[in-house]
């Protein structure tokens, strides 16, 4: 097996393009190992979610009102 130190050293030395595209492929790698059925759930998981917004079933939630709840949650974690 090769040296991870080793092969960063290697990849770091590439053009910029080439490391984008070597980053493509090892990200590309990673996903191939995931759950083959996820693709086929999450599109099903879409498909539901337009449904409700469509139909008006859905409850939405203003961008600001979530950003500042996120907000909220972060404040409190850091202070415990």
């Amino acid at each position: 097996m090769a040296d991870p130190a080793r092969v960063l050293e290697n990849a770091l030395s590439l053009r910029q393009e080439d490391r984008a595209r070597l980053i493509h492929k090892l990200i590309a790698s990673l996903d191939q190992e995931s759950d083959p059925d996820a693709q086929g759930l999450w599109a099903a998981e879409l498909m539901r979610r337009s449904k409700a917004v469509e139909n008006g079933t859905a409850t939405l939630i203003d961008a600001d009102e979530v950003h500042a709840d996120i907000a909220t949650q972060l404040r409190d974690i850091r202070l415990q």
